[in-house]
């Protein structure tokens, strides 16, 4: 099945992209895509644009800053990093599937690790309908999102660290068997540090959650084994943290600037409880507000967090939600039979839920740009398959209990397999054509984008910039790229500054003829800037060129110069 699950979620890039064309649907793979590709090639993680110290860094798609020309990644560093080495040792063409590589491999660490809380049979059937489980799969074909590589180290450093805690049966003479659970210790935390520089906002909760899972092996993990934990997991940091050096002037800063003020202001409003040494109540008080609203940056809104608990799991994948809820209900029923990985395992599972919902239910992702829609490309999707991939167990737990009902073993795998089966054609069906973002659309979109990218770079200069609000990551970096409109009077007036140096065009909905109209008889004139239309593109697309009118007022000119 891992093979298999391989070869369908790496033909999707395979497909739709060519040698000439390596393009992706969100502006987070591209910036992903293009930052590791510069680091296998060139060892660096900036380009220099020299055009940006002229127009206040204004030249950068979404997902990219720029600070004082320098381009930068946006995104965590991990997937960057990893990739890039392993493209570096090989060849930069097989970036676009090593994510469908990993979770293969993640399909049998899922098994191995199940395995041990739940046993063989449990476990093939949760590795099953893993492998065809529709947000895995499709955020394995989108393979420049960090999020099932995340999930997949995750899966790895904690099958390592079961086996750390394991009894093994070994021979008195052979020394070897002495030293594994050591080693596994320290693979188990180097997998977490690489895990937490994939995506370091998921520590909310992966400390809180292995902390019960250590508090539950405390005695089995013992002294030794936690400190090679923690030396491996420091030196899997180490990559990310001499980049964010680099790149951000500071070890524990990354390139997301909200999320940095929110790392300061929580560490602020931490000193703040303690003022001279003396409890301050109403210091407290403020100091845990201000606390509270930094760590829900996105705010706190438990009652939308459930409703997108029930769009994006118990209606989306409702042939998962009912049955694991069930299945929770059935192993409730046996508590006194659980042995302590199973408390580690749902107490785990119950901070990894209770967060994440709490987390990025309380705030609207509006991916799809219908922002009434619910569907698989939505983040909320990538962001909750910890809580998926906690599920499924215990909808396998369901799937069995019911299959029992059957006397006749032939009668018993044969509901199974029928169930089974049924998941598996639900979880197909949906993936590929269960949404307006599902493969097959998804597919037919990218093809057709090929043609509009070539059409827009036979109509523009190399060295042109193309003012766009969505397609920037179809042109970037064949073309330096603005993200922008026609609303902000500071961005007409970097526009202006640009159009003196460079061909500047615009690609975005065609404009009304009053639209059109306005902007050249009242908006862009006092800039000193003309629009034109260059050529229609697509049914709705247009390019357009700017630039500078003659007979602009002295003014302008000078402040453009």
């Amino acid at each position: 099945m891992a093979i298999m699950f391989f070869i369908g979620t790496a033909s999707f890039n395979y497909f739709t992209q060519s040698e000439d064309f390596v393009k992706w649907l969100s502006p987070d793979e591209s910036s992903n895509y293009n930052f590791t590709k510069l680091y296998a090639q060139e060892g660096q993680l900036t380009v220099y644009e020299k055009y940006n110290v002229i127009a206040n860094d204004v030249l950068h798609p979404r997902s990219v800053r720029s600070d004082a020309g320098y381009l930068k990644p946006v995104s965590f560093l991990g997937l960057i990093l990893i990739y890039g080495k392993i493209a570096g040792l090989t060849t930069y063409k097989i970036l676009p599937f090593l994510t469908p590589l990993f979770a293969a491999i993640g399909i049998i660490f899922y098994y191995l690790l199940i395995k041990e809380i739940f046993g063989k049979r449990n476990a093939l059937l949760s590795a099953l309908i893993l492998s065809v489980f529709p947000p895995y799969v499709y955020y394995s074909a989108r393979s420049m999102f960090h999020n099932v590589l995340f999930v997949v180290l995750l899966i790895i450093s904690l099958y390592f660290a079961y086996l750390s805690v394991k009894k093994i049966n070994r021979p008195s003479e052979a020394k070897i068997f002495n030293v594994l659970p050591d080693l596994f210790a320290g693979l188990s935390g180097a997998f977490l540090g690489l895990t937490i520089i994939t995506r370091s906002s998921e520590l909310i909760w992966l400390i809180p959650v292995w902390l019960v899972i250590w508090l539950f092996n405390i005695k089995k993990f013992g002294l030794v084994k936690l400190i090679i934990f923690v030396a491996c997991l420091f030196f899997a940091l180490t990559p990310a943290m001499y980049w964010n050096k680099i790149l951000y002037q500071s070890y524990w800063r990354g390139g997301y600037n909200e999320m940095n003020q929110s790392i300061l202001n929580i560490a602020g409003a931490g000193s703040g409880i303690l003022k001279g040494g003396i409890i301050n109540l109403a210091a407290v008080k403020n100091s845990l507000i201000e606390i509270k609203n930094n760590f829900f940056h996105f705010g706190w809104q438990p009652v939308k967090s459930l409703k997108m608990l029930y769009f994006y799991f118990a209606k989306m994948f409702y042939w998962i939600f009912w049955p694991a809820f069930f299945g929770l209900l059935l192993l409730a029923s046996k508590i006194k039979k659980w042995r302590i990985k199973h408390y580690a395992f749902l107490s785990a599972l119950l901070f990894a839920a209770v967060i994440l919902i709490a987390y990025y239910g309380s705030w609207d992702f509006h991916d799809n740009p219908d922002p009434r829609s619910h569907t698989i490309g939505n983040s909320y999707t990538r962001y909750w398959l910890p809580i998926y991939l906690g599920a499924i167990p215990l909808a396998v737990i369901f799937i069995i209990k019911l299959s029992n009902i059957f006397k006749k073993k032939i009668f018993i795998y044969g509901a199974r397999v029928l169930m089974v089966f049924l998941i598996f054609f639900i979880s197909v069906k949906f993936v590929l054509l269960g949404s307006a973002e599902g493969l097959f659309k998804s597919a037919k979109k990218q093809l057709a984008s090929r043609a509009e990218y070539n059409q827009v770079l036979s109509l523009t200069e190399d060295r042109s910039v193309i003012i766009t609000q969505y397609h920037d990551k179809l042109l970037f970096p064949a073309r330096k790229i603005i993200v922008g409109l026609f609303d902000d009077p500071n961005m007409i007036k970097e526009y202006a500054v640009l159009a003196k140096y460079l061909p500047v065009y615009y690609y975005n909905f065609t404009f009304p003829e009053k639209d059109f109209n306005y902007l050249n008889n009242t908006r862009l004139p006092a800039h000193g800037l003309k629009i034109e239309e260059a050529a229609k593109v697509t049914r709705d697309f247009t390019l357009y060129r700017l630039s500078l009118r003659e007979g602009a007022p002295a003014a302008t000119r000078q402040s453009n110069e």
